[in-house]
């Protein structure tokens, strides 16, 4: 067949490679991550196969399209304002440098902070050809927002994250000290946020009536108590000359942008890829925080002064 278009989609790299009529319409698409080639008509397979032919790489499937998982037929439902996934790291920054204050230093800080959000996230982001899927800026009624939500083989993560600025860096059980300004409670704040997150997805696991190999805690939960969704707390120290860790610090991960992917991929796998996806379905749904954790008000987080 003649003149097929093979039309990119999502963000570069990541997204799905469409190959399309001259008139638009779609006769099949690339799914790079699962390397696996989707043909809605068997007559025009070959054809298919030569326009994509440059994109491909290792052994890759060929067939109907699958049938859509219970995950995918959420997300197809989920109203565009309830979707968090086309967040974009520190998008809440974005908003305060256009429209915040106009004072000098509080300008700068935002500019420094929005800057190793983006930094972080980009190097999360880098984390979906593992197996992973990343969402930012989570609304958390009681304490703000989450920076970064990581779900993927490895678990759950709720990430905070902390400019250095080129700094020692020093994390306690409590407080992280960054070069000589005064220790900030990011710590406490990334735990108590990952209890708030793993009582929001709980909660709507359950509702949603999600089976236990989904929700079930790593290692096991108690006899007789409900399975729930195991999250963690994180730190992503961002631009730090060096990273000391108390070691008396045993629940909580501490991340750094340029060694996230082989820290995150040396710990084991927790959550298989069907529990991925339907995580990041009840994650990615704005309601999910926001219904259920309705009866808490809203405080600020702790200030980011370094």
């Amino acid at each position: 067949m003649r003149g097929l278009r093979v039309v990119p989609s999502g963000r570069p790299g990541h997204g799905r490679l469409y190959v399309n009529l001259p008139d638009g319409r779609a006769v099949a698409w690339y799914d790079r991550q699962a390397n696996r080639i989707s043909v809605l008509a068997d007559e025009q397979r070959d054809a298919v196969v030569r326009a994509l032919r440059p994109f491909l790489t290792g052994a890759v499937s060929i067939g109907p399209p699958p049938v859509p998982t219970a995950a995918q037929l959420r997300s197809l439902e989920l109203p565009p304002d309830a979707d968090l996934a086309p967040n974009r790291p520190g998008e809440n920054l974005m908003g305060e440098l256009d429209h915040g204050t106009a004072g000098t230093r509080a300008r700068h800080r935002l500019r420094r902070d929005l800057a190793a959000q983006q930094r972080s996230g980009d190097a999360f982001d880098a984390l979906e050809a593992r197996g992973w899927r990343i969402l930012h800026c989570v609304p958390l009624p009681g304490l703000g927002l989450i920076d970064h939500l990581l779900i993927g083989p490895a678990g759950i993560f709720c990430v905070r994250t902390v400019p250095a600025r080129g700094q020692r860096a020093a994390v306690g059980d409590l407080l992280i000290a960054v070069g000589r300004a005064d220790p900030r409670p990011d710590p406490h704040w990334a735990r108590r946020a990952a209890a708030r997150a793993e009582q929001a997805l709980t909660s709507r696991a359950a509702a949603d009536g999600s089976e236990p190999p989904l929700t079930s805690r790593a290692g096991g939960a108690r006899s007789g108590s409900a399975p729930t969704v195991r999250v963690t707390g994180a730190l992503a120290v961002d631009d730090a000359s060096r990273v000391e860790v108390a070691p008396t610090v045993r629940d909580l991960r501490v991340l750094q942008p340029r060694t996230a992917a082989p820290d995150l991929g040396s710990l084991p796998t927790t959550l298989e890829p069907p529990a991925v996806e339907a995580l990041f379905a009840l994650a990615r749904d704005t309601r999910t925080w926001l219904h259920v954790l309705s009866g808490v008000p809203e405080k600020p987080r702790p200030a980011r002064d370094v």
